[in-house]
């Protein structure tokens, strides 16, 4: 079986702008896999070219099999793909069941409308008008919609915007339930810790090109990325007392980098207990995905921060 989305040497320009320069990359059946990228570096051109919206200038694109741009065969591939886009236009005095009922018909196997409604937390707001939906609900009544036709291959674009934490850890737990039950799902985030949670693979693309796949622990190597241990440095000691060279950061603590962090936290660990104080706050960990993503996507002139808070990303 061929993969889900195949794309080779994809090409899109707008005048002299080349929005998607030589992109390649697939998608296989049953995973999820995140393209990420800063507004303008090609992420939307792709997925419209791959949702069927936007005609290419040249290369391969193949979703299920078609060719989404393909105007003979548009209708079968719709019925076979749901959408979530960051915005939808939907009636605002129908009721939240008659929206969904009403798209149901669109497909020819689509799923069960009150399923799909409990499913998206929307339980008992069924006879709400959609002007009277909080942004949360109405996000999750755009879920609603992308999932109603039972679609092979599920768009979402920033699915989980608007949300509390709450409803943000439901809506991943659904979507991953979705890719259980065999759903190939293509994800469009800011949120890095969604990526993080809900990716198989990831894709960053920069200037319309992908300058970096794989999997989220693996992207940009960071699974072998030096490891940082940060502290606070113990009162009456200096940088220079410490047996490893570290150093200072911005909010308090010291930073000590290492290829070897078990070693280097058994230097300092042993170096506190021989002179009888503690290592406050001490942590261990590699790189964030936010972190790759920011170096990754940098301009040439421009050095990505050392740290940004997870999940963060303007």
């Amino acid at each position: 079986m061929s993969s889900a989305v195949v794309v080779e040497n994809l090409r899109k320009s707008y005048g002299a702008v080349r929005a998607v320069d030589d992109v390649s990359f697939t998608v296989e059946h049953g995973e999820i896999f995140a393209l990420l990228g800063r507004n303008g570096a090609g992420k939307t051109t792709t997925m419209e070219i791959l949702e069927g919206f936007r005609d290419r200038d040249g290369g391969r694109a193949e979703v299920l099999g078609l060719d989404p741009g393909d105007r003979s065969t548009a209708r079968g591939l719709r019925e076979r793909i749901g959408l979530v886009l960051q915005d939808i236009a939907v009636e605002p005095y129908l009721t939240v069941r008659e929206t969904v009922a009403r798209n149901a018909g669109y497909y020819p196997g689509p799923r069960d409308v009150d399923e799909v409604i409990g499913l998206v937390g929307l339980a008992g707001q069924e006879g709400k008008k959609v002007r009277q939906l909080s942004g949360g609900q109405k996000r999750r009544l755009d879920l609603a919609l992308g999932m109603i036709g039972n679609p092979g291959l599920l768009f979402l674009d920033e699915p989980t915007t608007g949300f509390d934490p709450n409803a943000r850890r439901g809506a991943w737990q659904l979507v991953r339930d979705l890719r259980d039950a065999g759903t190939t799902i293509m994800l469009t985030t800011h949120y890095m810790e969604e990526a993080q949670q809900l990716a198989d693979r990831v894709a960053v693309i920069s200037a319309g090109r992908i300058v970096a796949e794989g999997t989220p622990t693996t992207l940009g190597g960071r699974d072998t990325a030096r490891a940082r241990i940060r502290f606070a440095l113990p009162p009456g000691s200096t940088v220079a007392d410490l047996p490893l060279e570290a150093v200072p950061e911005d909010d308090g603590l010291v930073r000590v980098e290492s290829v070897e962090p078990t070693g280097a936290l058994n230097r300092l660990t042993d170096w506190a207990l021989r002179r009888g104080t503690v290592l406050d706050q001490l942590t261990v960990d590699r790189p964030t995905l936010e972190d790759v993503y920011l170096r990754l996507t940098a301009a040439p002139d421009q050095e990505a921060p050392e740290r940004t808070p997870e999940g963060s990303l303007l």
